[in-house]
């Protein structure tokens, strides 16, 4: 009972971190997007080492990345959640917070999408019927704005995909990080010192507060990492799916009542249909895990 309690509250700790993202990021402009991202790797990249170190867990690193089957897919998930990272710093920088948010939103709808279209799993009718509502709710946002809301798609797609490569790589996070982020500071150090030659960084340029605030970006990627490692081994994944919804209720909390970002009729329809799309998942996946466990003892009887 202790050991799920404190779970859950380093489980809200992370997602409260992760959700409040939205009012970081704007405190590192001048910094374009690209910049903000190369510090976040390269920082990172420090942060996590320095936990591996900590931990003890230079060993296994070593066997994952002696792995080249494994490295393959951490290699993939390196790129994807680079791509994940840059997009959500661009949209909450340029005033699309809550967009950014739709994007989170969607996110387990595009896992389900993922499992059947690349794992070649089967859905039962309550997940198609949530998956076509989601899709309603896309062509709704569409044609609200004139676009496919393309930032939240491709926050979705890729962190999905991330998320498909991690299942594949099958390591713990903490090691994932520290080697996804190894494989892209080489190219972010090599574009920070560019961009420091060239006269164009942020970086030393806005006092020591601004530099300081890119600094932590490795920390602030860290810190709910680690939060969220060690609530999932002290809590169920079904409580971690539904704290999850934390993040973008959060993210779209701050869009609309802090940043004042419209949000026109036609638009709280299609927030409407993706919100109802989860609803629909949620208590399909609730109602099926009840029946497997009512299912399980009889067969064992």
């Amino acid at each position: 009972m202790k050991s799920s309690r404190s779970g859950l509250v380093y489980g809200f700790l992370a997602y409260l971190t992760w959700g409040f993202f939205p009012l970081y990021w704007p405190l590192l402009e001048p910094a374009g997007p690209v910049e903000v991202l190369a510090h976040r790797i390269v920082w990172s990249v420090l942060a996590v080492g320095a936990l591996i170190l900590v931990l003890r867990r230079w060993q296994r690193l070593k066997v994952v990345a002696a792995n080249r089957r494994r490295m393959g897919f951490i290699a993939v998930g390196a790129v994807t959640i680079a791509l994940n990272w840059g997009m959500y710093i661009y949209g909450v920088n340029s005033g699309q917070v809550v967009e950014a948010s739709l994007g989170y939103f969607i996110n387990p709808l595009i896992t389900i999408l993922l499992g059947v279209l690349v794992m070649g799993e089967r859905l039962r009718a309550g997940q198609w019927a949530g998956l076509a509502i989601a899709l309603g709710a896309v062509v709704q946002l569409s044609v609200e704005a004139g676009r496919l809301p393309w930032i939240a798609l491709t926050l979705a797609f890729s962190f999905g995909t991330y998320g498909l490569m991690k299942k594949k790589a099958d390591v713990g996070s903490t090691e994932g990080l520290a080697l996804e982020t190894a494989i892209l500071s080489p190219l972010a150090l090599v574009y920070l010192v560019w961009l420091s030659a060239a006269g164009g960084g942020a970086f030393g340029h806005f006092g020591w507060g601004h530099a300081l605030l890119l600094v932590g970006t490795g920390v602030v990627t860290a810190v709910p990492l680690l939060l969220f490692g060690a609530a999932a081994v002290r809590i169920s994944m079904t409580t971690m799916g539904v704290m999850q919804y934390l993040v973008p209720i959060l993210q779209f909390a701050i869009g609309v009542f802090l940043y004042h970002e419209q949000m026109s009729s036609s638009r709280w329809i299609g927030f409407g249909l993706v919100w109802l799309a989860l609803v629909v998942i949620t208590a399909e996946s609730l109602a099926h895990r009840r029946r497997v466990a009512q299912v399980a003892p009889e067969m064992v009887s």
